[in-house]
């Protein structure tokens, strides 16, 4: 116990004077850090603290602590160096750096169906807006009133089609961002949606609008059988428990008339 104090308080001196400067490391090795970051976390960390949260930073928090931790381990192993002692450190390190995208996924699976209501909702309101401007457009206005969660994904998709790419590009990459249920098929729905004649926006926008009332119609769905299958757990606890407490009193009752 005493060593890993030690050890602890040493890095911690080390850090704090600058002799190891994490954010410069963390800085000059970025390209190959960038490697191990999950193609969902960006997703997983505005779904769970919204849109003020900076996840660049979030995600360099995650590596300079799993590389402290590691040297703390380096250190405390250091005077019995061997291979398994390295692989150990090295296990710890990445379940370090890991646990936090843990956290986050293990929080997008609770919240799953609430999240993936969001996309149908918000673009039902989009539909309004699309009817009276243009896609890009009325996406960038209907900004403000998006849930937290797909605020920054549609301003980068909005500066983008801004730049003047017009093609299928900023979607698909909004849709890799989000992969809420069907968001890269409406994505593509609403490309398409920008594209040619008025009269074949009319064609395009009835056809968006059935996708979108299909999609409120699954979410309905899904919460409904939610709904019904916590009304069917609770109503067999309830019976579960009624049973139990009918038995203990004809057992009581029993055990009264035979001790008379």
């Amino acid at each position: 116990m005493e060593i890993i104090i030690v050890c602890a308080i040493i890095v911690f001196i080390l850090f704090y004077n600058k002799t190891i400067d994490g954010k410069k490391f963390i800085a000059d090795n970025e390209k190959f850090f960038q490697y191990l970051r999950e193609s969902d976390y960006d997703f997983l960390v505005y779904s769970k603290y919204g849109d003020d949260v900076d996840c660049d930073e979030l995600f360099k928090k995650r590596v300079q602590n799993s590389i402290l931790i590691g040297i703390v381990f380096f250190m405390i192993f250091l005077s019995n160096i061997s291979v398994i002692n390295i692989i150990l450190t090295l296990v710890i390190t990445f379940f370090v750096f890991k646990q936090p995208y843990s956290s986050l996924k293990s929080h997008y699976k609770k919240h799953l169906h609430e999240i993936d209501l969001l996309l149908p909702y918000y673009l039902k309101g989009l539909e309004i807006l699309i009817q009276h401007y243009t896609v890009p457009v009325a996406i960038g206005k209907s900004i403000d009133d998006a849930p937290e969660i797909f605020r920054p994904g549609l301003r980068k998709l909005v500066e983008r089609v801004n730049a003047g790419d017009s093609t299928v590009d900023p979607y698909m990459e909004f849709s890799n961002t989000y992969p809420v249920r069907d968001s890269m098929r409406m994505m593509r729905l609403l490309y398409r949606l920008g594209l040619g004649s008025q009269e074949r926006k009319q064609e395009r926008l009835m056809m968006f609008s059935r996708s979108v009332s299909n999609l409120q119609n699954k979410a309905r769905e899904v919460k409904y059988k939610e709904r019904l299958g916590y009304m069917e757990s609770q109503t067999m606890t309830m019976l579960v428990v009624t049973g139990v407490v009918v038995m203990a009193i004809i057992l009581i009752s029993m055990m009264g008339m035979f001790s008379m």
